[in-house]
Order: structure tokens, then C-alpha cells, then sequence
């Protein structure tokens, strides 16, 4: 009997030892099982152990930032799936969804998040903000102003400012290999 009562004991204070693994967690862990990336997207953990952090490299093949390589990181909290993960975009590009300081805006990063969405719906919306940019829901209004009056003008800006040149008095960073 006492020899089965302190077997517990070590069997608890082994349990203490390990770390708990919160429902966020588990959720990221779930979604990041069943990504399925295509070969335009690459994910990092900057701390291997630390799922809840990593970053997202996107590479369009085809639209205005095609040639491109954007980078966002990605921080989940807690209370995931009931609050969206925070985004942002790690270079200061053109963009009419996009700040200088890296906020993005994306309807379902906000207003729009529902616990069923997974970080996939999130990645696949980012990859879609640099396919067709919305002008009708700006946080660059400047750059938003130029697509929709002047696409052409906006292309030459966007062709511009990836490869670390200044529009309209503004440097941006260089996202381009060459």
C-alpha cells in the first residue's frame, strides 16, 4: 500500500514537471497539421518550441507584387480560436491594405473572424491581399487612391518600391531577389 501511494506521488510530481499545453495550442497544432502550403509559401519558427509564433513568407508568381518576397508574423494568443492571431507584414511595401508600420488589413484578421477559421483561411486571404489588392478598404489611402484611379500608375509603383526605391517621397524595402 505504500509503496503504491508513493509511486503516485512521483507519478503527480512528474506530471508537475511537464509543461501544460493550452486548447490554443493544441488548436495551432491541428491547423498547422493540416496545411497543405503551395510552393509560394514558406513557414518559419524563429524558436522552434514556440508554435504560437512563427512567420510566413509569401512569393506571388503572378499579379502587381509577383517577384516578390513579403513577410508576416504571426502571434497567437490564448484565447485562440476565439480571437483572431495578430498579423503583420514584417517590410514596409506599397500597398493599399498594408501601413508603413506593418498593419494589415484583412476583413477576417478582424470584424469577420469566426473560431472556425484556421490560419490557413488566414494565410490564403494574405496571399490574396498581394494578388488583388482592395482599394475599397485602405489603410494606405494614398496607394489605394493610385490603383483605383491609375492602375497603370500603381503597377509602376508597386514595380518601383519592391525593389527598395521611393514613391512619392517614401523608401520601401527591398522584397526582391534582384
Amino acid at each position: 500500500m505504500i509503496k503504491i501511494w508513493s509511486m503516485k506521488k512521483d507519478g503527480a510530481s512528474a506530471d508537475k514537471k511537464k509543461p501544460k499545453v493550452s486548447a490554443a495550442q493544441i488548436r495551432v497544432q491541428k491547423d498547422l497539421g493540416e496545411l497543405d502550403l503551395p510552393r509560394t509559401m514558406k513557414m518559419t519558427f524563429p524558436v522552434p518550441e514556440d508554435m504560437l509564433n512563427f512567420e510566413l513568407e509569401i512569393s506571388p508568381d503572378e499579379g502587381f507584387y509577383a517577384g516578390g518576397t513579403f513577410k508576416f508574423s504571426f502571434a497567437v494568443n490564448g484565447n485562440y480560436p476565439h480571437d483572431p492571431p495578430k498579423v503583420k507584414c514584417l517590410q514596409k511595401i506599397y500597398h493599399p491594405n498594408i501601413q508603413a508600420d506593418g498593419n494589415i488589413c484583412l476583413n477576417i484578421l478582424r470584424e469577420d473572424w469566426k473560431p472556425v477559421l484556421t490560419l490557413n483561411s488566414v494565410m490564403v486571404g494574405l496571399q490574396y491581399l498581394l494578388l488583388e489588392p482592395n482599394a475599397d478598404d485602405p489603410l494606405n489611402k494614398e496607394a489605394a487612391e493610385d490603383l483605383r484611379s491609375n492602375r497603370r500608375n500603381f503597377e509602376t509603383n508597386v514595380y518601383k518600391s519592391i525593389r527598395g526605391g521611393s514613391v512619392n517621397g517614401t523608401a520601401y524595402d527591398k522584397v526582391t531577389l534582384g
